[in-house]
């Protein structure tokens, strides 16, 4: 049990670094559902690693991204992300979060941060 959430906390890490969590007045399109939905073909590469990620967890990744062109749905998602890591810190986490950070180079996205837990979501535009 402690392993998927552990996985779920890097894959949100990677995708923490993509956005974060909007003002209160601001609605973003962008809903947690829609993240974990999209990105949930990532897990398994989060979870046991490998050579590559399975395309499905690439293409997800790359429409995330473009659905996210604008700074409060960066933000919403870096907000659902953030949440999933919070809830599954602790443990032996690095290794899924190293995974996770893995995750755009090996899908060819690039990303104009350093993925990590400590990403301040507050300042993605």
């Amino acid at each position: 049990m402690a392993a998927p959430r552990l996985a779920t906390l890097a894959l949100a890490v990677l995708l923490a670094a993509a956005v974060a969590s909007p003002p209160v007045a601001v609605r973003a399109a962008m809903s947690c559902t829609t993240v974990y939905n999209t990105l949930m073909p990532c897990l398994p590469f989060v979870q046991m690693g490998g050579a590559m990620p399975p395309q499905p967890c690439c293409g997800g990744i790359r429409s995330l991204l473009q659905q996210a062109n604008n700074t409060p749905d960066r933000r919403a998602i870096c907000g659902c992300l953030k949440n999933v890591a919070s809830s599954a810190a602790g443990g032996s986490s690095g290794t899924y979060i190293d995974r996770a950070a893995a995750l755009p180079g090996k899908c060819g996205v690039t990303l104009p941060y350093k993925i990590s837990t400590n990403v301040n979501c507050n300042t993605i535009n």
